[in-house]
């Protein structure tokens, strides 16, 4: 089996939260149980997935702070927070906030572009200002401004008996390191890097360029690159990785059935560029732990990062994905060189 040239320092893994419309609470007490396990079996992050008029966590940031209070170690994430929908003042107050409360542990994931059904949400979202709002990296330039601390008015002071801040309160000083940017294209991974941010990459990546390759792994590297290439920390600023990841060492027979059909289905959208954004999916990865890393370890991409944010099938139950988390931290982690956070 060939070394990675990083070994795994981070592990973590991502949920999108279902529940069902009849009885929210339970889908979400089974999210918040998920990442109490994740703690207990000594992963180094949580992060959720963002889903708007689905039956999914629509609002992580709420749900960040409700797992802070039921945890201690573990950091909490957003893959990703479409901005699309937020306000970059108001988002910013809640992330401060919440990461107070958690003592600086969270590491919010943010993508930009329209929302999902624009056309038929706009009047809903923004009734009067659909036309003109900018749903370009602007939008989180002005995200990042709040965080870390720049004014948001020319007004402070005393009035009366009120006190005003000229920026956002609660300030969290290190919550500007650790903004992550969701990207899967050659510009995204530019700009995030010349901003000082952190970049997230998925199982989805833009096959893009007269001269595109339709190898996922290598456009992904092609990202990586291009990332570090243009961030002030160089070939030192993070990267995360985020594959469909699926262990089976101690899966019963019909898990494991369920599983590779899972995997089998979603397979045919991973031969070539899908749609007119010609969109490019990983395969989602079934098998041992064994055989699973010995395909990351040959994966191109995978070689240059040293943490994960392992995805968690959508649409499987809570004791699967107990199954599943069990074998990442004890089977899967240890194989890849990472060791589980005291």
């Amino acid at each position: 089996m060939p070394p990675t040239s990083r070994p795994l320092r981070k592990l973590g893994f991502l949920t999108i939260g279902l529940f069902d419309e009849a009885d929210p609470r339970r889908g979400h007490e089974s999210t918040l149980e998920i990442i109490e396990l994740g703690e207990r079996l000594g992963f180094d992050s949580a992060w959720l997935r963002h889903r708007h008029l689905q039956y999914g966590i629509s609002s992580p940031v709420a749900v960040m702070a409700a797992a802070s209070q039921r945890t201690s170690r573990i950091e909490l994430g957003t893959a990703v927070i479409p901005l699309g929908w937020e306000n970059p003042l108001r988002l910013a107050e809640d992330l401060a906030t919440v990461d107070i409360l958690s003592g600086g542990r969270i590491n919010p994931g943010v993508s930009v572009g329209p929302p999902m059904h624009f056309d038929q949400l706009k009047e809903a979202l923004y009734p009067d200002t659909a036309d003109v709002e900018d749903f370009s990296y602007e939008r989180v330039r002005r995200l990042l401004d709040f965080v870390r601390g720049k004014p948001a008015t020319d007004f402070s002071g005393v009035e009366g008996f009120e006190v005003f801040s000229d920026r956002v309160q609660p300030h969290s000083p290190g919550l500007g390191r650790r903004l992550w940017y969701g990207g899967g294209s050659a510009g995204s991974a530019k700009w995030a890097g010349e901003h000082g941010m952190n970049f997230l990459t998925s199982s989805v990546v833009k096959a893009e360029g007269p001269d595109e390759t339709r190898d996922f792994a290598d456009i992904q590297l092609s990202h990586i690159r291009t990332f570090r290439a243009h961030h002030p920390d160089g070939e030192a600023a993070r990267v995360s990785q985020g594959l469909v990841v699926i262990p089976t060492d101690s899966a019963s027979p019909e898990q494991r059935a369920k599983y590779e059909e899972f995997a089998r289905k979603r397979t045919p959208r991973t031969t070539s560029p899908q749609g007119p954004a010609r969109l490019m999916f990983a395969p989602d990865i079934v098998g041992t732990s064994a055989e699973i890393a010995e395909l990351l370890h040959a994966h191109a991409a995978f070689r240059e990062i040293d943490e994960v944010a392992f995805a968690l099938p959508f649409t499987f139950e809570h004791e699967d994905y107990v199954q599943i988390l069990t074998d990442m931290a004890t089977k899967l982690g240890p194989a890849l060189g990472w060791r589980a956070a005291a």
